[in-house]
């Protein structure tokens, strides 16, 4: 049985992660099952609130994709989706800001609120936070990539003592909004502030040479390593894009990018304060 000895053992063995992270920023992508599973949610929340406690900064981007798609079908309005991208006409866009912006976000405001912590949300726009330009690929609508991030907002939350809680709408610099890729966002954002790690919390448990094969899973690889594996197709599918996030992310000066199974509970804090960790670590 796992007693107060066992539990005590446990938080002396993290205090040398703990003291290594203090005062570094980290920023997390959070989405998939933990976003949609009320038990995994909650072990997430109260491992951001963790790590804000013990001196971590952690920074929280979201999507929000399947209460996207809820609310579409409320409104009648048809999901679509071209070469993996969500077609976002103007009605589409309104629902999608309104989801990420509006409900999911400050949702996820709330439950850090509960858990102990002090969650502040915010959007591309805010601050200036998020310049957007049009992604480029015709017949997708309002999709777009980050032009420029202007961190000095997120910046002034963390030095406050917040968590800041990113969703991935922004604006060009006409005004005009725009759905962007969470995982994207999350990169950009972990570079211009100088993160320690980028994470992103996946429905796998990393990157496989098998991908039916969870034994399979790589540890730990470097960007020469990771180009490799997407030349060779080993990583393939939903995962290039990941792949390929964190790679532009070291590229920036990002110390380490993770990809982890956010069907784990509290994968976070074995990924950070433990030496075994639970995914994949991408190192410049």
């Amino acid at each position: 049985m796992f007693d107060v000895c066992d539990r005590v053992q446990v938080l002396s063995e993290a205090l040398p992660y703990i003291q290594a992270f203090t005062g570094r920023t980290v920023v997390v992508k959070y989405g998939g099952a933990a976003m949609k599973d009320s038990h995994l949610k909650s072990t997430v929340i109260r491992d951001i609130v963790f790590m804000a406690c013990v001196g971590i900064r952690p920074v929280l981007v979201h999507g929000g994709g399947p209460e996207i798609n809820l609310w579409l079908e409320k409104l009648n309005i048809a999901p679509q989706f071209m070469n993996g991208l969500r077609v976002t006409d103007a009605p589409t866009m309104d629902v999608v800001e309104m989801v990420l912006v509006g409900r999911v976000n400050k949702e996820l405001v709330s439950l850090i609120s509960q858990a102990g912590g002090s969650g502040v949300g915010v959007c591309g726009k805010d601050g200036n936070l998020i310049v957007a330009r049009p992604q480029g690929e015709s017949g997708i609508g309002f999709v777009g990539e980050v032009s420029a991030i202007n961190p000095q907002l997120v910046r002034d939350l963390l030095q406050g003592g917040h968590i800041p809680i990113v969703s991935s709408v922004a604006t060009d610099e006409a005004g005009q909004a725009y759905n962007i890729n969470a995982d994207t966002v999350a990169g950009e954002l972990a570079a211009a502030l100088g993160a320690e790690k980028l994470i992103l919390l996946t429905d796998t448990p990393g990157i496989l040479t098998d991908y039916q094969d969870p034994t399979t899973l790589i540890h730990q690889l470097d960007i020469r390593q990771a180009r490799s594996l997407i030349d060779q197709q080993v990583v393939s599918g939903g995962m290039i894009p990941k792949t390929l996030c964190c790679i532009r992310s070291l590229a920036q000066g990002v110390q380490s990018a993770h990809i982890i199974d956010g069907r784990v509970p509290h994968a976070l804090l074995l990924e950070i304060l433990t030496d075994a960790g639970i995914g994949t670590m991408l190192t410049a």
